[in-house]
């Protein structure tokens, strides 16, 4: 089922919509750790009791994303719950329309919105900004030492997060995988010791250049440092000849919002999880 999945992500983002699966749900489902039902007409996948679907553009209206909800919440049904247990959270990547229409046909509540914010790239030379006490070096790809200390810092940066945080090396190394990775895009802010200060990842894909993930270190955060890394971030972005920025952020993240504001960005997109009720 796999690449059936893949070929429908493909379908939608070509659309022009929000891709319907995270990343962490592609490396589960090519890892065999998600459930996956459905055909070339629509898939959804089942993992850590969330609910993700797509379906084809050409059999929207007709009923399949209705039948896939139905089966994934049927104990038993194709196998999803044997996998994954029957799903209580579901996202609406992109909040379409019938995807708040499928929540409230089921009773299911919004509980939680992941903001996709955008700004402008700009081509002028932003000088040196790392702070005395600090560089940035390149991370590694496959160097245990790097690996190690990146997983530490992400870990303790998004503990409250429920998914960033829960990185594990090998779900990292099939992020190394991808061909959108470079270790030259995932920046390492260390203190003059060496030890991992921040970091801040960026994901190039269409055009386009994601802040993957910003972290700083909980003990040296308030020191601006996230501002630091932004703007390494932004003229790493400008030296690869972009001029878009993307970055992802919970709706309720006053903190960061205020940062990503302050550095150019503004509402381009919006996910929402729901909460399944008990249905009707």
């Amino acid at each position: 089922m796999l690449a059936v999945v893949e070929m429908l992500a493909a379908a939608a983002t070509a659309a022009g919509e929000a891709p319907p699966f995270s990343d962490q749900t592609l490396v589960d489902v090519r890892a065999g750790r998600a459930a996956v039902v459905g055909d070339e007409r629509g898939v959804a996948v089942v993992r850590d009791g969330e609910l993700e679907l797509v379906v084809a553009p050409e059999a929207r209206g007709q009923g399949v994303g209705s039948a896939l909800v139905a089966q994934v919440l049927t104990p038993g049904a194709g196998g999803a719950t044997a996998a994954s247990g029957v799903p209580r959270l579901a996202w609406a990547h992109g909040d379409h329309p019938a995807a708040r229409a499928l929540a409230d046909r089921y009773g299911w509540t919004p509980v939680r919105t992941l903001l996709q914010l955008r700004a402008t790239v700009s081509d002028e030379p932003t000088g040196a900004d790392v702070p005395d006490g600090y560089r940035i070096d390149a991370f590694r790809p496959g160097d245990p030492e790097d690996e190690d200390a990146w997983l530490t810092l992400n870990a303790a940066a998004f503990a409250h997060h429920p998914e960033q945080g829960r990185m594990t090396l090998e779900d990292l190394r099939a992020r190394e995988a991808e061909p959108w990775f470079s270790g030259d895009d995932l920046l390492l802010l260390r203190d003059d010791s060496g030890a991992l200060a921040g970091s801040c990842w960026l994901k190039v894909e269409v055009g386009v250049g994601e802040f993957y993930a910003v972290a700083v270190r909980p003990d040296l955060q308030g020191r601006r440092l996230g501002g630091v890394l932004m703007r390494a971030g932004s003229a790493r972005l400008a030296s690869r000849g972009l001029t878009a920025s993307a970055l992802y952020v919970e709706g309720d993240n006053e903190p960061a919002l205020a940062l990503y504001r302050r550095s150019g960005f503004t509402q381009h997109a919006i996910d929402v999880q729901y909460a399944a009720g008990s249905g009707r």
